[in-house]
């Protein structure tokens, strides 16, 4: 079943179906990455690299992850477990190695200027056109610059030029290297990768195992699942999770209702000190303050947990059992490792497709028996701008006063707005940030396209347009859960 038109991101799913079909049936083991590669790739023609050994290993590294393992086994890698991206090395030489490439259109013109402008001695001339010298090009990009054709360019690869945090780094084989100490698990260099070369570690055998053995494990959605599932609607996805083997199935939105209820209170109190607010679902939006803004993060940054941890409070809080939350995010999988955390796993939206087509389960004629709890104002946090949204009208339905937000709309723009915070020129009261252009509905770890989801939920959400954000926390009983980090 073909999902994806990126064939690095079919092959990962293929990949992810199998390994949740053989985990279901007990069949994982050590030789599993071995057999893999030659199931997936039973012929010697080779379809994408330079040869049929290749394409194996990159199976291999990729069974690896799916197995909730780093992908190489020879490297020496000291990544903490808390690093849940890494790059597939078998994967990652097919972008182009050099930064500064001279062209055909060089007319080896008289003038020489690229040679002149080199201060390093790289630029030569060959019978037809000038060449590069790469043991001494400094990719300083002089030569580029100086070029009166334009016959000499300069590109970054994708992934680093995907980075919002300069995280990534090439070592002395020109591999990518992801730094530890800044990378915000945002996913932006895995979805901008053309090759697949860089992936999430899955915990999905974690899970399947302990649904094998019996015990009793609660799914948490995020509300842009909503159209990620073909024609499927959101019950039906749901009901869908139930019949994989989970007890039960919460969506994220209930937890995403109290944190607006909880986050407009915390933010009159910024606002009566003084003190400007961001909004703390966003896990890579929180990651970039703590890691670069760390000053930023201290001060202005929320202190309540997001709707997935909330919820996963929730439903530790009524019985003993494994939480598992289900998304589009990478950067979840991460926050969900840290020390303060309640979920037990994450999975991707990537992952649960996997797990139900490996059960044989059809999504679109099944009967659902779950309710929808949450309100549409819970469900738009997916979206960019609707955190902030959620939080004003919180306070609009308990009478309290009204407040000024901004939206930072990806990466770039959270950046750039956490700087105006440190050097206190940020001018509204609360800074709503998201790492992904369009909120979680464009998500490294969806399915669908970002319009469909939205389509979507506008559709499916408008028989519940008039419901509160107040009536669904009189339904639900948060009392017994703490909501701070």
């Amino acid at each position: 079943m073909s999902l994806f038109t990126h064939e690095a991101r079919q092959f990962k799913f293929d990949v992810l179906r199998e390994v949740a079909k053989r985990s279901f049936e007990g069949k994982i083991n050590e030789g599993t990455p071995d057999e893999m590669a030659t199931y997936l790739i039973p012929t010697n023609h080779a379809d994408f690299r330079c040869c049929v050994y290749k394409e194996r290993e990159i199976i291999r590294e990729r069974t690896r992850m799916a197995m909730g393992k780093k992908p190489n086994v020879i490297r020496k890698d000291s990544a903490s477990p808390h690093q849940i991206v890494h790059v597939l090395e078998a994967a990652c030489d097919g972008c182009s190695i050099h930064k500064i490439m001279i062209t055909d259109n060089c007319r080896k013109c008289m003038a020489k200027s690229c040679q002149a402008a080199c201060k390093f001695g790289a630029i030569k001339m060959g019978p037809e056109h000038a060449y590069i010298d790469y043991d001494v090009c400094k990719s300083c990009g002089a030569c580029a610059k100086a070029c009166p054709f334009n016959a000499i360019v300069q590109s970054e690869r994708p992934c680093v030029r995907s980075c919002p945090v300069n995280a990534i780094s090439m070592d002395e084989n020109d591999l990518c290297m992801i730094n530890e100490d800044k990378c915000i698990s945002c996913g932006a260099c895995q979805a901008g990768c053309p090759f697949g070369a860089i992936e999430d570690i899955s915990f999905m055998k974690n899970v399947i195992d302990d649904l094998n053995d019996g015990q009793k494990v609660a799914a948490i959605v995020a509300p842009s699942i909503q159209g990620q599932m073909g024609n499927a609607n959101l019950n039906q996805i749901l009901q869908a999770i139930l019949e994989v083997g989970f007890c039960e199935v919460w969506e994220a939105a209930i937890g995403a209702d109290k944190v607006a209820d909880f986050e407009s209170k915390e933010l009159l109190k910024h606002k009566g000190e003084g003190i400007k607010m961001t909004t703390s679902c966003c896990p890579a939006f929180v990651n970039m303050a703590r890691i670069h803004f760390p000053e930023v993060y201290e001060k202005n940054v929320s202190k309540v947990v997001s709707p997935m941890e909330a919820t996963a409070r929730l439903i530790k809080s009524k019985q003993d059992c494994k939480v598992v939350f289900i998304g589009p995010c990478v950067a979840k999988k991460n926050e969900a490792l840290n020390d303060w955390s309640v979920v037990d796993y994450v999975l991707t939206f990537e992952e649960i497709a996997a797990m139900i087509l490996a059960k044989g389960i059809n999504m679109e004629t099944l009967v659902p028996t779950v309710k929808d709890l949450a309100s549409v104002h819970g469900k738009n946090f997916a979206q960019g701008g609707g955190v902030s949204k959620a939080v004003v009208q919180s306070l609009k339905e308990n009478g309290l006063e009204t407040i000024t937000a901004k939206y930072a709309d990806g990466a770039a723009e959270c950046k750039m707005n956490l700087l105006l915070m440190k050097l206190g020129k940020f001018q509204e009261d609360i800074l709503e940030g998201m790492a992904c252009v369009g909120g979680c509905i464009s998500g490294p770890a969806g399915i669908e396209s970002s319009a469909k989801v939205k389509q979507t939920m506008a559709k499916e959400n408008a028989a519940i347009k008039d419901k509160t954000i107040q009536s669904v926390l009189d339904e639900i009983d948060f009392s017994s859960v703490n909501m701070h980090r």
